[in-house]
């Protein structure tokens, strides 16, 4: 009678444990859905230039988007050539951000030279990027733009890049240096830094990490 009691007992807690983690599964999902409303991306609403409502349109669009590169509605920036950064420290070697890469897609509203307005195959737009956003210089119609003063981008960063540096950590693969620090195709892109579409975890500038002490750098700068 008391191995009957045993086993109640064990099939209750277990159920309750199941349920636990069905509410925590739940939240978890429902703040990866919410993560980009409320942020810095969501132009769905407090402006005049984006009257559909939507958030995701301004920069995907899930037909005929004219792009096979995250089915990319934005129109994308027309510079070819970025002044890019350098340091007799920097040990990478740099390359211009590819067209349709991660960092260009970023760069076709951050490098100031295109129109946030400019989606849905509208190129006429006038709405410039808060000139505290724009990390290149450029203005709207322009092709120049000048990423010397930015973290460096569009780099292979792997195990030889960490031994050469000597001050950078190994990344654990191609994919990633170290957990929820993404690499695109091993190269340190925009996004292995800023959650395009999420903000909730560090609070501001979309962070991953929010940079508390450093916390950010120190992901990757092992010093």
């Amino acid at each position: 009678m008391r191995l009957g009691k045993n086993v109640a007992w064990s099939t209750l807690v277990a159920a309750l444990v199941a349920a636990a983690g069905a509410i925590v599964m739940l939240f978890a999902a429902q703040g990866a859905m919410a993560g980009i409303a409320g942020s810095k991306h969501d132009f769905s609403t407090g402006n005049t230039w984006n009257t559909t409502g939507e958030i995701c349109v301004v920069c995907h669009a899930p037909h005929n988007s004219g792009s096979s590169s995250l089915l990319w509605n934005h129109s994308t920036s027309a510079v070819a050539t970025y002044t890019l950064y350098a340091s007799p420290s920097l040990n990478a070697t740099l390359g211009q951000p590819g067209l349709g890469g991660v960092s260009k897609l970023c760069l076709s509203c951050h490098d100031g030279t295109v129109a946030i307005d400019n989606f849905g195959g509208k190129t006429t737009g006038t709405q410039a990027i808060p000139a505290t956003a724009n990390l290149a210089g450029g203005t709207l119609g322009g092709t120049t733009g000048s990423l010397a003063d930015d973290h460096p981008i569009s780099f292979t960063y792997d195990a030889a890049l960490a031994t050469a540096d000597g001050g950078l950590v190994t990344p654990v693969d191609a994919k990633s240096v170290v957990a929820g620090i993404p690499l695109y195709s091993a190269k340190l892109e925009c996004a292995s830094c800023h959650d395009v579409h999420n903000n909730a975890a560090a609070g501001t500038k979309l962070l991953r990490v929010a940079n508390t002490s450093s916390a950010l750098c120190l992901k990757c700068h092992n010093k």
